[in-house]
């Protein structure tokens, strides 16, 4: 596994950015897997991904370079620079394309763990990946990037207040697939078997994407370290959150689904996406809890997200199935 050392200054001076250009390349490589993983990425893929796949056919030396840049055992580094607050997506490109073309063919040899191919042992490659991410940008990202950084920025508000109750290492444990605080001030940050790394000293930022399954850590020399993560980790898993049948009796199906799956603040915006319910009838369902007093909401920035009460929780609880005890269980084993 890999995983770094922190010290406690790193930690404490560590934040939450928001990057355009890191939800672009998180995008790309959803575009790149072709699957979704709930019901709003399945039909964003159904919209975008005939008109992706129709620009690479026509390139196929930038098609190639994906290929090769999302290859077998890394990520090409010169892909993914590490995200700086406030930067525009321009900004971010312009980094892309300052990289020294032999530096990029370094990294996509060490992407693929082996030769480059000879399509690709050429000066273009930094162009080619940021013209690549300009179109991912402006015909599949750009017009709802308002909506995401709404969803971003509710993540964030969660993630903060998990670090206000638990501390920086509860809100690190689970952070994305194969990252867990190890404790000794040791972070695992991917599954991987690469050497640890002592980070303590630099600045270590965390960055919210919204396609599920797609994150990776980034960083620049030894002075700023990023990991990328998939927002609200309740998106991944909304379709399969099971819901107990007496409180989908109570309830009903769809709106005992909606108050299972707000274990931490969720916009409205956000519940449809995971849902694939029409963003009328999660609004209705919302209200009805909010009135019932099982939800509650406040305002983050320009979100409103909404959360499970304590009377929430304990109805939940409540209608959740209990094991029988072991005295009731021994008699039907005849």
């Amino acid at each position: 596994m890999g995983w770094w050392q922190v010290d406690a200054d790193t930690l404490a001076g560590s934040r939450f950015v928001l990057s355009p250009l890191a939800e672009t390349f998180a995008c790309l490589k959803l575009l790149h897997a072709g699957a979704g993983a709930h019901p709003g990425e399945q039909a964003w893929l159904r919209e975008h991904l005939p008109g992706y796949r129709r620009r690479l056919a026509a390139d196929p030396v930038t098609a190639l370079l994906v290929r090769c840049g999302l290859g077998r055992a890394w990520i090409a580094d010169f892909l993914t620079p590490t995200p700086l607050d406030g930067e525009s997506l321009d900004e971010g490109l312009a980094r892309v394309r300052a990289v020294r073309p032999a530096q990029a063919r370094r990294h996509l040899r060490m992407s693929l763990d082996g030769p480059l191919p000879a399509e690709l042992e050429r000066d273009d490659l930094p162009e080619r990946a940021a013209r690549l991410m300009e179109y991912v940008w402006h015909e599949t990202v750009r017009l709802s990037w308002p909506r995401r950084r709404r969803i971003l920025e509710a993540d964030v508000v969660a993630r903060t207040a998990r670090v206000s109750r638990g501390g920086w290492a509860a809100a690190l444990d689970g952070l994305r697939p194969g990252t867990r605080w190890l404790g000794g001030n040791r972070f695992q940050v991917n599954a991987h078997e690469y050497p640890p790394r002592d980070i303590s000293g630099a600045e270590l930022v965390f960055v919210p994407v919204t396609p599920q399954r797609h994150g990776w850590v980034a960083w620049t020399r030894d002075e700023r370290y990023a990991v990328v993560y998939p927002c609200a980790g309740v998106l991944a898993d909304g379709r399969g959150r099971s819901v107990p049948a007496g409180l989908a009796a109570l309830l009903g199906t769809a709106r005992a689904g909606v108050l299972a799956l707000l274990d931490a603040p969720m916009s409205t915006t956000q519940v449809t996406a995971v849902t694939g319910q029409g963003l009328g009838s999660v609004g209705r369902h919302l209200k009805v809890l909010l009135e019932a007093g099982l939800v509650d909401r406040r305002r983050a920035g320009r979100s409103v997200l909404y959360a499970r009460t304590a009377a929430g929780q304990t109805l939940l609880d409540a209608a959740r199935p209990r094991p029988a005890p072991a005295g009731l269980a021994s008699a039907h084993d005849d």
